[in-house]
C-alpha cells in the first residue's frame, strides 16, 4: 500500500507541521532591544559565519507562514528568543520583543497554523552563558522566571516546549565541543548540564500546573538510538554505556522521575573511567518525581542512529561541518568508537539514514515509560547542498522525499502497533541558519536565496502538501 493510502488512517486532527527556531530562522540579532546570546560574540569571532539575516523570519513571517498554509501545513514549531523578551536573561521585560511574539502568533492562529513554541533552543542570554549557563544554578531560577513571564503574557500559546534537545546542548558543549565554549570530554559538565537542564525543565512544569494554565506542556530530547557494531560482549557493553549517556539519563530523568540503578550503573561507570562526578542537590528528585507524570506530551526529535563498538584509547572526535563526507569521528575514552555499518547509506553530513531507528524508539519510548503520553515527532529531515533553482522552476529534492517516505512509514508501523504518535513536524520549515554548519546545510521545504531573501519551492513542499491533503 502507497504511503499516500496509509495516511488515510490517520485521525482528523493529526498534526502536519514544520520547524524552526529563534536563533537559526529570525535575523535580525541587534535590533528592537535584543540582548546577545551565546553566539553572537563567539560567530563575530570566528569570522566563518553571520546569523544575520539567517532566513529574516523576524520581517517575513507572514510570508513563510502563508506559504506553510499554502503547502497543506496545519501547525508550526518556533522559539521565542530568551534575550527578546529579557535582554540579560533577567530583570525587566522588553515590550518590542513581547509585541513581537504577539504579532507572530496572531499571524499564525489568523492562518490557521497551531503554534507549538519552545522557550529555549539552543541560544542561551549571553550573560547568563558567561556566569557558566546551565551548570550554574542560578540560571534554573531565571529560567523559570522567565517561563512564568511568557506562561502569562501569551495566553494565546496553548503548547508548550520547555527546552529543546537538552542533550545536544550539553555534549555539543561540553563533550563534542562544536557549541560555544567548546570543550572537548568535559564529562563532569557534560552530564551535570543535562541533571540541571532536567531540573529546570521539571521545575517549569511544575510551576504551569500550578498556575492552572489549559494548554499543554512537555520537552524535547533527540533520541538517537545505539547499535552494538556486532553481538561481541564487549561492542554489547559500550552500546549500553553510550545509550544511558544518550538517551536513558535524559529519558528516566523526565518521565521516570529518578534515574534508574541499569542508568547509573552505566552513568557511574562512564564517570569513573573520566575522572567525572556529577552532583544531585537535596530536592532534585523531588522535584523530578512531581513532574514526571504531568507531562502532557513529548516532542521526539529524531535524525540518525549510532554503530557503537569498543574503545579504550583517549577520548578524541573530528567534527564533520562541511559536508565532506567522511570527516568526521568519534571515540570516548571507556566507552565506544562511533563506526559505520556496511549497507547503511549516509548524509554528506556522515549521518547514518535508518529509519528504523525512529521505529525503535518509540517503540521503546513507550514501552519503557508509560508516563510518556502523546508523542509528537517534533524534527525529522535531511540536510542537503542544494543550488538556487532557475526562475519559475521546483527544486528537485527526491533524496529528502525518500527520507522522509520512509520515516513516516517508520511512525505508521508504530502507530499501528499501538504507539500513541499524533503529529509531525518536518526540518525545517525553510532553509535556514544551521549553527556550526553555518549555510551550507539546506533542509527546508522552501529554498531560500540568503542575498536576496527570495523563496523557492522545492519539490519535497509538493509531496508535503500532497501528504497532508490526502487526510482532508
Amino acid at each position: 500500500m502507497s504511503l499516500l493510502n496509509r495516511v488515510k488512517s490517520l485521525p482528523n486532527g493529526f498534526v502536519w507541521g514544520g520547524a524552526t527556531a529563534a536563533y537559526q530562522v529570525e535575523g535580525s540579532t541587534k535590533v528592537a532591544g535584543k540582548g546577545k546570546t551565546m553566539w553572537d560574540d563567539y560567530l563575530k569571532a570566528q569570522g566563518r559565519f553571520s546569523p544575520d539575516p539567517a532566513s529574516d523570519f523576524y520581517n517575513r513571517y507572514p510570508e513563510d507562514i502563508a506559504l506553510s498554509k499554502k503547502y497543506g501545513l496545519n501547525s508550526i514549531r518556533v522559539s521565542i528568543a530568551w534575550t527578546r523578551i529579557f535582554p540579560k536573561g533577567y530583570g525587566e521585560p522588553n515590550q518590542e520583543g513581547v509585541a513581537y511574539y504577539h504579532r507572530l502568533f496572531k499571524e499564525c492562529l489568523d492562518r490557521g497554523l497551531e503554534p507549538y513554541v519552545s522557550l529555549h533552543h539552543f541560544d542561551s542570554p549571553q550573560t547568563l552563558f558567561e556566569d557558566g549557563d546551565w551548570l550554574n544554578r542560578k540560571n534554573i531560577d531565571y529560567f523559570v522566571d522567565y517561563a512564568e513571564f511568557c506562561f502569562k503574557e501569551f495566553t494565546e500559546v496553548k503548547n508548550w516546549f520547555t527546552i529543546n534537545e537538552l542533550i545536544s546542548l550539553a555534549y555539543s558543549q561540553y563533550i563534542q565541543g562544536n557549541f560555544p565554549p567548546n570543550h572537548h570530554f568535559d564529562v563532569t559538565s557534560g552530564i551535570q548540564a543535562q541533571h540541571n537542564e532536567l531540573v529546570a525543565h521539571a521545575r517549569v512544569v511544575n510551576l504551569y500546573k500550578k498556575l492552572g494554565l489549559p494548554g499543554r506542556i512537555g520537552l524535547i530530547h533527540v533520541i538517537q538510538p545505539i547499535y552494538p557494531i556486532d553481538n561481541a560482549p564487549e561492542n554489547v557493553h559500550a552500546a549500553k554505556l553510550q545509550d544511558a549517556f544518550m538517551n536513558k539519563f535524559l529519558l528516566d530523568g523526565t518521565f521516570l522521575g529518578y534515574y534508574s540503578d541499569d542508568t547509573m550503573e552505566s552513568i557511574n561507570e562512564i564517570l569513573r573511567l573520566n575522572d567525572a562526578h556529577l552532583e544531585i542537590e537535596d530536592g532534585d528528585l523531588d522535584i523530578l518525581a512531581e513532574a514526571a507524570p504531568q507531562n502532557d506530551f513529548f516532542g521526539m526529535n529524531y535524525y540518525q542512529n549510532q554503530f557503537i563498538k569498543a574503545y579504550h584509547g583517549e577520548s578524541t572526535n573530528s567534527f564533520n561541518g562541511t559536508g565532506e563526507k567522511g570527516t568526521s569521528s568519534f571515540k570516548f575514552k571507556g566507552v565506544g568508537e562511533a563506526v559505520k555499518k556496511e549497507g547503511i547509506p549516509t548524509t554528506d553530513w556522515d549521518w547514518n539514514i535508518y529509519p528504523e531507528g525512529l521505529y525503535d524508539s518509540l517503540k521503546r519510548v513507550s514501552q519503557d515509560y508509560p508516563n510518556c503520553k502523546t508523542i509528537y515527532i517534533t524534527e525529522n529531515g535531511l540536510g542537503l547542498k542544494e543550488e538556487k533553482p532557475a526562475e519559475g522552476e521546483v527544486l528537485e529534492d527526491d533524496k529528502r522525499i525518500d527520507y522522509i517516505d520512509q520515516h513516516i512509514e517508520a511512525i505508521l508501523k508504530a502507530r499501528d502497533e499501538g504507539v500513541d504518535v499524533q503529529g509531525y513536524f518536518v526540518w525545517s520549515l525553510q532553509d535556514q541558519f544551521s549553527w556550526a554548519n553555518g549555510y551550507n546545510k539546506r533542509y527546508g521545504l522552501f529554498f531560500i536565496d540568503f542575498e536576496t531573501q527570495k523563496r523557492y519551492i522545492k519539490k519535497s513542499a509538493l509531496w508535503f502538501k500532497e501528504l497532508a491533503d490526502t487526510m482532508k
